[in-house]
């Protein structure tokens, strides 16, 4: 999963004293609703469309905000918490109360969505498991970055902050290397936090003020040349491995002390000519007079020719272990449902759901006699005709007759809700079948079949990982229900 001591979103917002995971309303100006991936697709497939979480999913998804998932705390008079969490599609999150953004490309750590119930203000980002970009340069165990991997991250800072400004967010407020993320896969992302207005006193910059814009001390406001400004902080950060006063590195650069400038930890394996590339373009971007600072276009150009080792992966060049994709190997012996779900044999799911019928169902119902009325009888007639259909393998007529028995509402089954996920699967509809699976969990919380065939519909999305941890979930669950 990753190392959690780091936080994908590090800085203090502001929200309200009596909710810990409480933010202010969300900021409008930061959802532009774009789903442009900006120049390739987010790692590992498409990020999911920006959406609204309720508060319970949200609380599910991370143990009712149980303290084991915290990732990181910020903030003094308001605790600012950061919570990792599985979500229904069982994807690694983070959360966090702030403004809100619809941005999408592979080189920024993508918002997901968002929870606004009651006085709750909630946003759901990806986790990123691999630490900031401060903890690699300033606190590394194993080993620093290697120079290459340093041009890589600058590069995507400048490519994300570009991708931004043509978005029409040009503003990102207090960048610096806790900014910076690695995903699984070890490639850095800048988080999307900075691109809003987000402390209480209404401050810009949590940084010390020697690593401040100048314009931004003379009259408190953030502008794009402020933002180049700070990226020119961040170069230093990269050339140096240390966070050193902007005023300090120009000395040093004026005076022609390159070398000292570099990190020592590098020891010399770098190019003295890439190196004074990089040490221009800091000092550039750390002029005093905002208009003599380059543009975005301008870092990107500049930047780009400078990546020598493009096939070489970035959790190769960090010294980090590749994510393991292989599903993990179950922790509970499965029963024959479980093992048809794992081989993925509808046939056998068939044929199991055929001989328990509703066995399972007792206890779900409990109907008063006056709810004995026609409606309810031909609703009963539909599931018939549903049982039949799904027994002689009809499956299309099996959704039309238990689709009639689910929507008058008045009776829920969760055996129905099961069988008709198997005729979605059977007819190749897997999102449908997921969603009846998650129906069937929804009626009746710790029946094993509904994990199990989360599980199929799972595997038939590709989601492998995904559904070996909702079979193993299932078998737990069967488990349990043995020994009682």
């Amino acid at each position: 999963m990753g190392c959690c001591e780091s936080s994908c979103l590090t800085e203090t917002h502001p929200e309200k004293e009596q909710h810990h995971h409480q933010n202010a309303p969300l900021n409008q100006q930061t959802t532009t609703g774009d789903s442009d991936q900006g120049g390739g697709a987010a790692v590992g497939g498409a990020t999911p469309a920006f959406s609204e979480f309720s508060l319970s999913d949200l609380k599910a998804a991370t143990n009712n905000f149980s303290s084991d998932y915290i990732v990181s705390e910020s903030g003094e008079k308001a605790p600012n918490l950061v919570y990792k969490g599985r979500l229904q599609n069982r994807r690694w999150i983070a959360e966090e109360a702030s403004g809100v953004g619809k941005l999408r490309h592979r080189r920024l750590a993508n918002l997901i969505g968002y929870c606004c119930d009651g006085d709750e203000r909630l946003l759901v980002a990806e986790y990123m498991p691999n630490d900031t970009l401060a903890k690699h340069l300033f606190h590394w165990e194993n080993q620093t970055i290697e120079w290459a991997m340093r041009l890589r991250v600058a590069l995507s800072i400048a490519e994300a902050l570009e991708y931004c400004s043509t978005k029409g967010h040009r503003l990102y407020h207090d960048l610096n290397a806790y900014r910076v993320l690695f995903d699984e896969d070890g490639d850095p992302r800048l988080s999307c936090f900075g691109l809003m207005k987000n402390s209480r006193d209404g401050k810009s910059y949590s940084t010390n003020l020697a690593y401040t814009p100048p314009e931004y001390l003379r009259n408190g406001r953030v502008t794009p040349e402020s933002v180049i400004f700070s990226f020119g902080t961040v170069l230093l950060d990269l050339l140096s491995g240390k966070h050193i006063p902007p005023s300090h590195a120009l000395d040093m650069i004026r005076g022609k002390n390159i070398l000292l400038l570099m990190d020592s930890h590098l020891e010399g394996k770098f190019s003295t000519e890439e190196a004074t590339v990089v040490v221009g373009l800091a000092s550039e971007c750390l002029q005093y007079e905002p208009r003599e600072r380059p543009n975005l276009q301008k870092l990107v150009e500049t930047l780009e020719p400078l990546q020598t080792k493009p096939d070489v992966p970035s959790y190769v060049m960090l010294g980090i272990p590749k994510q393991e994709e292989a599903p993990p190997t179950p922790q509970h012996p499965l029963s024959p449902m479980g093992e048809a779900c794992q081989r993925m044999d509808l046939t056998a799911i068939h044929q199991i759901l055929v001989m328990t019928h509703y066995r399972d169902d007792e206890g779900t119902n409990e109907l008063s006699f006056q709810e004995w009325t026609q409606q309810m009888r031909d609703m009963l007639e539909a599931r018939k005709r549903g049982d039949f259909a799904f027994r002689d393998k009809d499956f299309k007529t099996a959704i039309d007759c238990y689709s009639q028995f689910i929507d008058v509402g008045t009776m829920v089954s969760p055996t129905v809700y099961a069988r008709r996920s198997l005729c979605h699967l059977l007819c190749d509809q897997p999102d449908a079948a997921l969603r009846d699976a998650m129906q069937a969990q929804c009626v009746y919380p710790d029946w094993p079949t509904a994990f199990y065939m989360q599980a199929a519909a799972l595997a038939k999305l590709n989601m492998d990982k995904d559904a070996a941890d909702m079979l193993n979930e299932a078998a737990g669950l069967e488990e349990k229900r043995q020994r009682r």
